[in-house]
């Protein structure tokens, strides 16, 4: 007797199964759109984040007595350039730009610089007691910096360094942070044997870092470079300690708009539109960058 059965042949079924493999395969290359839904989000985040620069941008443009008015200005007004004339000459901003711009680069080029250095060593060098320091390290981040405060100021103070630019910067020149930042990247980004073939090519300890850790390194570098400058940039705690009004920073110098009786505070807002203004430049200059390699470190991970 024979059985009829609805069991299709293994060839026939792997020939049905073929052409909706290669659909997959094929569509995984394809590029991906957003929806109408993603634009409108993407938008409202878009305007929610430039409410704050725009509103600066307003208030500077206008008068004090326009500012106390209800309901307040909505658009832009004339007198922008006369207020940012204003808090330029009251602030000292031409020192304090400069000054900021010394300090920012340097804190920056020196935290990327050993932060990558410490971050290697934690991540692919094998010595003694590396766990107990990478711990002591990860440890001082839990500690507030405002109670090394005082004890800071008056290491300074022996030194005679205060009211120089020196206090600022050297303080900040190692980042706990960017020290486990780099060690956590360079442990998935960097291969081993990598370090190992160079190694056997009989390349020196310091042909590796240049040749092989910091090309692997420059993703997390550049994301580490920008946020360590907008941070020293924006750093206003330990400077207004540190430093006076004769040679400021550019959050110093902002400190000392608003002092009268009455404050003025379309000038206020006129200086502080003044110390955003380079932060925005760099980020329009360095911006691509930046973010290609944040995606090229997302890429190698």
């Amino acid at each position: 007797m024979t059985t009829i059965t609805d069991a299709t042949p293994p060839q026939v079924a792997e020939n049905d199964a073929e052409p909706s493999r290669r659909r997959r395969i094929l569509g995984a290359g394809k590029q991906m759109h957003a929806g109408p839904v993603t634009y409108l989000v993407l938008t409202l985040f878009a305007v929610i984040s430039l409410a704050p620069l725009l509103w600066t941008t307003i208030a500077a443009s206008r008068t004090n007595t326009r500012l106390a008015q209800t309901p307040p200005p909505f658009w832009f007004g004339g007198n922008l350039f006369k207020n940012l004339e204003t808090a330029w000459n009251q602030a000292g901003m031409g020192t304090a730009m400069w000054n900021t711009i010394l300090v920012a680069a340097t804190i920056t080029v020196g935290t990327v610089l050993f932060s990558t250095l410490a971050g290697f060593a934690f991540a692919k060098l094998k010595f003694r007691f590396s766990s107990t320091l990478l711990l002591m390290t990860i440890g001082t981040m839990m500690i507030p910096p405002q109670l090394a405060v005082v004890p800071l100021y008056l290491w300074m103070t022996d030194l005679g360094w205060a009211n120089h630019l020196q206090t600022v910067i050297l303080p900040t020149l190692v980042s706990a942070f960017g020290t486990f930042f780099m060690r956590q990247y360079l442990v998935q980004a960097l291969p081993t044997e990598l370090i190992e073939a160079a190694r056997v090519d009989g390349a020196s300890s310091l042909r590796v870092v240049w040749h092989v850790v910091f090309p692997a390194a420059r993703p997390a570098m550049a994301v580490l470079g920008l946020l360590t400058f907008v941070m020293a940039w924006n750093d206003f705690l330990w400077p207004i300690i540190a430093l006076n009004g004769e040679n400021p920073t550019v959050q110093v110098a902002l400190n000392q708009l608003g002092t009268g009786y009455i404050p003025d505070d379309s000038v206020i807002m006129a200086g502080a539109l003044l110390g955003t203004l380079p932060l925005l430049i760099a980020f329009l200059l360095f911006g691509k960058q930046i973010v290609g390699g944040i995606m090229q470190g997302a890429v190698k991970g």
